[in-house]
């Protein structure tokens, strides 16, 4: 049966002008899939969602990316970034109604608006798969290190010392339990406290380094010896930064929690809450990239928190803060997947919408992650290199393709220029990051261990 409540909620879906042509069978699974089931959601609901899918514990290798980059172009890359995601996801916020009464609520939905049936899902699916997928890879990786750190950093003598392995399993636990949260808005809580978390633990990170000064002898220089190490490097923050702003791939899925009428789109709301997400995603970056390289120069770690040992009580909280926004960011970039799959299950392979169903496949999804994790403990490396393939496309030039195949702006008329523009920068990251993050794994693959 179908709620009353869930039946206004899809009557907000389909606009008042639209007839909904739906038979109860497909009414009753948009009712259960995760992305369909709950439209009630607030406008800072959507500003705390975007702050915890943007900023990522990739913030904490911004000082490092810097080192590579250097001042000028350093400084460049991050600002031309935050301006071209920034209207990207704009775009992306606009697209999501433009045909009256309808929404489109994923991402390769609005793929197949823009490019046909198939096409649209082989260009989009693959695309976001390897970043959401990728993602929560990379963070029961990054949920483990941070834990496994917290431990070391607090547990002194005579501890034992506990393989990263354990750290990633006892990580996943958390996530075999949240997984369950049905959709988005059940997930709100979760979210919140992680841009919460998000926001600290850069504070903790910029604040300790000016605390601790200019080091001694500190240089700005590249640090690679060869001209074609300083071109790779280069190319590999490159990568950083792209995965830095990759919040695009779960935009559309968390506009659809937004209720819309023709009076009141959910673009205003939604818009919004992104605005406020970007000015703190501004306040994370910036401060955290540029101070931390000001302070520490080419001799920064990959993670500034390792960077910084001291005061031990204050690295070990912003670790531990980086564990619980890793656990919200998890849960953001699986619900899309989890959707995905529930969506094939019941809709193309006619299993009934049930409890069990959810409860197999989502258990199965976070095993697989954690398995992923714990045999390639070095997952950073290949994201430098899928980055580029996916990260680059769907955040940087995706949704400008789509624009102008949509809407069809005039030639040489501004909204054609800024997207082509974006277009040409967002394929040159394409084609680049991935050769930096390659090698970066070559170079490393050499003390690379399993099951560490």
């Amino acid at each position: 049966m179908v709620s009353e409540d869930t039946m206004s909620t899809q009557n907000q879906y389909y606009g008042v002008d639209k007839v909904d042509n739906r038979t109860e069978r497909e009414k009753a699974i948009d009712a259960w899939l995760p992305i369909t089931s709950s439209r009630n959601a607030k406008w800072w609901y959507s500003a705390f969602h975007n702050v915890t899918a943007m900023v990522g514990a990739g913030v904490l290798s911004l000082p490092y990316a810097m080192s590579e980059l250097g001042w000028g172009p350093g400084v460049a890359v991050l600002v031309i970034s935050w301006i071209v995601t920034l209207y990207t996801l704009w775009q992306m916020v606009e697209m999501h109604e433009m045909v009256p009464g309808k929404r489109f609520d994923r991402y390769h939905e609005l793929g197949q608006h823009a490019f046909g049936e198939k096409l649209g899902l082989y260009i989009v699916v693959p695309q976001q798969l390897i970043v959401e997928v990728g993602v929560n890879i990379v963070y029961m990786v990054t949920g483990g290190k941070s834990l496994h750190k917290f431990h070391t950093l607090v547990c002194k003598e005579p501890c034992k010392d506990i393989k990263l392995t354990y750290f990633i399993m006892i990580f996943a636990s958390v996530h075999f339990v949240l997984s369950h949260l049905p959709n988005f808005n059940s997930i709100s809580g979760v979210s919140l406290a992680a841009a919460v978390m998000s926001l600290s633990y850069s504070t903790i990170a910029w604040t300790a380094s000016v605390d601790k000064g200019v080091q001694p002898n500190v240089q700005y220089g590249y640090k690679a010896k060869s001209t074609v190490g300083t071109v790779f490097n280069f190319f590999s923050a490159l990568g950083d930064v792209a995965f830095a702003y990759a919040g695009h791939n779960v935009v559309l899925e968390i506009q659809a929690t937004i209720p819309s009428t023709p009076e009141k789109p959910s673009k205003g709301p939604m818009w919004k809450g992104v605005i406020v997400a970007y000015i703190v995603v501004a306040l994370c970056y910036f401060p955290v990239a540029l101070i931390g390289y000001w302070i520490f120069g080419n001799e920064v770690s990959d993670n500034i928190l390792i960077s910084l040992e001291k005061p031990t009580w204050l690295i070990a909280m912003a670790n531990l803060f980086v564990v619980v926004h890793v656990i919200g960011s998890y849960q953001i970039y699986a619900m899309p997947v989890f959707d995905m799959i529930e969506t094939v299950l019941v809709k193309k392979l006619n299993f009934a919408p049930s409890f069990m169903l959810r409860f197999i496949t989502r258990n199965l999804y976070v095993a697989f992650t954690m398995f992923i994790g714990i045999c390639f403990p070095f997952f950073g490396g290949l994201l430098g290199f899928f980055g580029g393939f996916a990260f680059a496309p769907t955040t940087y030039f995706l949704p400008c393709i789509m624009w102008l195949s949509i809407y069809k702006p005039k030639k040489w008329s501004l909204s054609w220029i800024t997207n082509w523009i974006c277009i040409v920068l967002g394929v040159a990251l394409m084609v680049v990051s991935p050769i930096g993050g390659l090698r970066s794994i070559i170079v490393q693959a050499k003390t690379y261990k399993f099951f560490s």
